[in-house]
């Protein structure tokens, strides 16, 4: 699970979408933190972009880390196995598990170091 809870900001007013739809088609972004100018990196640029324009076209946005946890059945595709082998893995404590309710969430890293473990130990 993440520190940090997700943020949902509401749309901004139409006149402030606007200025921002107009400053964004000039590709006029700058970031500026503490009156520092930063030119930001390939994706992180394009995850501030997609940002902004969101808010341009009034919409509410709602920001969470990547750190994410999946359900059994996107952990069983990630991993190209069976919903019931995700099961089983998480019963026997290979995959640490969250309960939501009563339903499992498996972070993702945990399921990728699974996968590189079962190529590195298959030769692959």
């Amino acid at each position: 699970m993440s520190r940090f809870a997700p943020r949902t900001t509401p749309a901004l007013e139409p006149a402030e979408a606007a200025r921002l739809a107009d400053a964004l088609a000039a590709r006029d972004v700058s970031l500026f933190v503490d009156g520092t100018a930063h030119r930001l990196a390939g994706p992180v640029d394009e995850a501030v972009r997609d940002l902004l324009a969101r808010f341009a076209r009034g919409e509410a946005v709602t920001v969470s880390s990547a750190e994410d946890v999946l359900t059994v059945a996107q952990a069983a595709d990630l991993a190209g196995i069976s919903h019931s082998y995700v099961r089983k893995l998480t019963d026997a404590g290979i995959w640490p598990v969250q309960y939501r309710g009563s339903h499992r969430r498996i972070r993702r890293e945990d399921v990728l170091a699974w996968v590189a473990a079962q190529k590195k130990s298959q030769g692959t």
